[in-house]
């Protein structure tokens, strides 16, 4: 393995680099004033220094650096590892400024990989312009949606349509109104096969029946500035039979692979979000002084200081052969690396944010700095794509497997 960056690679590192700490970060406060002003507080897309940066993105080729595909960058993921990474720095705005954000990360793949021509030109071409945003709605209230063959919304077949019934909670990005299409999860067929009874299909948001109950908080924010996690019925919500992604019974093989390159994204721009509270950290402790010297000068804080470069590098690490597994053998090769990184990426950056809380004082808690709001996104990470149970008792199986057929 040789995770030397290539040429290109380095470039891009570069130019982003200097574009997310010249020109994003510093507006990140004037996002947060414009949308506070704004008429519709979860539409954050609508803001003007957003637009503005994301012409400014477009122009650099700065622009759908995720997808491989038609449309994107054409990078493999160890060539996009890095700048996902930087685009953590700056969370709340970097990634949809170069229009690399979940969940039209994923569900553009989605439609690049499964859509039909008609689907692509009415969906996938927006969402790769950044007209429009989307949603993927398949966790339900009802039920435990860590086992997504326990999902209960029906998708049923009524001569040239479908129609979908159903609650949904926890879907990122709905309440904002530019999310114009929402992936719908559901089961065609209850009686058959475990992993074949759910289907994916195609649902505007302004279909009759579609009711945008209200947004769900996170450790007491309510997620405004990246389009909120709502609460969503579908009510008798007729769509055209042609909105079906794939064919019957394939959605649940679509989730696992929207959901393989979706958690190492996650994982990626996490790295960025402990790098930034890292050097956060070292900026405070240089400039404040108790007991008669820099907070620097104390043990305690150069222990976790210490410790958060160690965690942050073997994360990386891991994060990287990852990427490269994925690129080498594909994603069901690297499927135990997947659920690894998973694993370990949200305890690790959650351990270097509580340092970096810590090491501000009160301050670490305020909204005066990035760290407390970090700290509850990296939380939803134990839940998002997968509860840290799931993906470790699936781990397990495989080394148990592994050990088995050793002996």
């Amino acid at each position: 393995m040789d995770f030397e960056y290539d040429e290109r690679t380095t470039a891009l590192m570069k130019q982003l680099r200097s574009f997310v700490d010249e020109r994003v970060i510093p507006s990140v406060s004037t996002f947060h004033e414009e949308l506070d002003a704004s008429d519709d507080r979860w539409a954050w897309s609508r803001t003007p220094v957003l637009q503005t940066l994301r012409q400014e993105a477009r122009d650099a080729g700065l622009w759908n650096l995720f997808l491989p595909g038609e449309g994107g960058a054409g990078l493999t993921n160890l060539q996009y590892a890095p700048l996902a990474e930087i685009t953590g720095r700056a969370m709340e705005l970097a990634p949809s400024t170069v229009n690399c954000s979940a969940p039209d990360t994923g569900n553009m793949e989605v439609l690049e990989q499964f859509g039909t021509p008609e689907q692509k030109e009415q969906w996938l071409k927006p969402l790769l312009e950044g007209r429009i945003r989307s949603s993927f709605a398949m966790t339900e209230p009802a039920v435990a949606s860590s086992d997504a063959t326990n999902i209960e919304t029906r998708i049923e077949r009524d001569g040239d349509e479908y129609v979908i019934t159903g609650r949904k909670w926890w879907i990122t990005g709905a309440m904002n109104p530019d999310a114009a299409i929402f992936i719908v999860m559901g089961k065609t067929d209850p009686s058959a096969e475990r992993h074949r009874q759910q289907s994916q299909i195609l649902v505007p948001r302004d279909t009759p029946g579609v009711q945008i109950v209200r947004g769900m908080h996170v450790y007491g924010y309510d997620d405004h500035d990246h389009g909120g996690h709502a609460e969503i019925v579908f009510d008798q919500v007729r769509v055209p039979a042609s909105n079906l992604i794939s064919g019957e019974g394939e959605g649940f093989a679509i989730a696992q692979a929207r959901l393989g390159p979706g958690r190492i994204h996650h994982c990626m721009r996490s790295i960025g979000v402990a790098e930034r509270a890292i050097e956060l950290m070292c900026e405070r402790v240089s400039d404040r002084v108790a007991f008669g010297r820099p907070l620097s000068e104390q043990g305690v804080i150069r222990d976790w200081i210490a410790e958060s470069r160690v965690r942050v590098e073997q994360l990386r690490l891991l994060v990287l052969k990852t990427a490269w597994l994925m690129d080498t053998v594909g994603n069901r090769g690297a499927h135990g690396e997947i659920q690894a990184i998973k694993i370990a990426t949200p305890s690790t950056v959650e351990w270097i944010l509580d340092k970096a809380i810590q090491a501000h004082g009160a301050g670490g808690l305020s909204q005066d700095f990035p760290l407390a709001r970090a700290a509850a996104g990296i939380r939803t990470l134990r839940f998002a794509d997968g509860p840290d149970e799931v993906h470790k008792n699936s781990l397990a199986k495989r080394e148990l497997r592994r050990h088995t057929s050793g002996r």
